[in-house]
């Protein structure tokens, strides 16, 4: 019988130290892409992919990401009563009705495998996907997410959203070696994390979207540390391929890392860009910031 994939899992619990001291007291999955933090873009593909479950490996110093998926019957009040009924929809509209959030402590930053791991009793015996907020991905169409829930829907069996990237920079990212496949996809040979250029299998890059068995789980919790001490993913999916397949997706978008200063200030740009309220104010700044002044 066919599965579908209902359940998200978000890891945030990470320190955000490329941003600090933005970061200092406040959530990097929290820092806003024009008006929405980066966690809701997570989110809100999410839902559209079909998932109703959506599991945030947390820490203690990121409760702001549990209070902006909450109510706020102050703000909500104050809204109604001064008749701001557009505001008053997009608070509601944060998360749709039929969603459900569940919040999950990771006591100790051990790496991403090891958050992954913390979310397997709320999981179950199920595939789900796993999103990380700093890759933002924009896509005119359906979500990245939806076109992998539909690639797993006729194949059943774990995806890696990957896109390929420069050979200089394999260092930065768990790298595949797939089959050329069908299309957009092929079967996973071989994947390592952040290898050096010369010793990269491929410049296919893993970026932040995955959809992975309820076996990974178990294989999670026999894998040692790996690189920087911390428990990878990565060493996890390498042990996976000994038993099942695993393609290779690449998606239809393009990917902001916004983990980065760069990325992160690009992405602000090119959203602000097609913001229906900004759009045309701001490209015009843009023009007169861009051009040189008349002599």
């Amino acid at each position: 019988m066919a599965q579908h994939i209902r359940t998200a899992v978000f890891p945030v619990a990470g320190l955000g130290t490329r941003f600090l001291p933005a970061t200092k007291a406040n959530p990097k999955e929290m820092l806003p892409v024009v008006d929405k933090p980066l966690i809701q873009y997570a989110v809100e593909e999410a839902v559209a992919a079909g998932v109703t479950e959506m599991v945030f490996v947390t820490s203690s110093s990121k409760r702001a990401i549990e209070d902006h998926f909450d109510r706020n019957f102050e703000l909500e009040t104050v809204l109604a009563q001064r008749g701001k009924d557009e505001l008053l929809a997009i608070v509601n509209d944060i998360l749709p009705k039929g969603v459900n959030c569940v919040y999950i402590r990771q006591p100790e930053a051990l790496g991403l495998g090891h958050a992954v791991l913390c979310a397997k009793n709320v999981v179950g015996n199920h595939p789900f996907a796993v999103i990380l907020a700093d890759d933002l991905i924009d896509d005119d169409g359906r979500g990245c997410l939806a076109q992998m829930t539909t690639l797993f829907e006729q194949q059943q069996c774990s995806l890696l959203g990957v896109e390929e990237v420069d050979h200089n920079e394999t260092d930065k990212y768990g790298i595949v070696k797939a089959n050329k496949g069908d299309g957009r996809f092929g079967r996973v040979e071989q994947i390592v994390e952040k290898p050096k250029p010369a010793d990269a299998p491929s410049n296919l890059a893993v970026v932040g979207r995955y959809i992975l068995t309820p076996r990974i789980f178990e294989l999670l919790e026999s894998t040692g540390a790996g690189a920087g001490g911390e428990i990878q993913l990565t060493d996890a999916i390498a042990d996976l391929l000994k038993e099942e397949s695993v393609l290779a997706y690449q998606f239809n978008g393009r990917r902001f890392d916004c983990g980065s200063k760069l990325g992160y200030l690009t992405a602000t740009v090119e959203y602000a860009l097609k913001h229906p309220a900004l759009k045309d104010e701001f490209l015009d700044y843009l023009h007169r910031y861009c051009l040189p002044p008349k002599k």
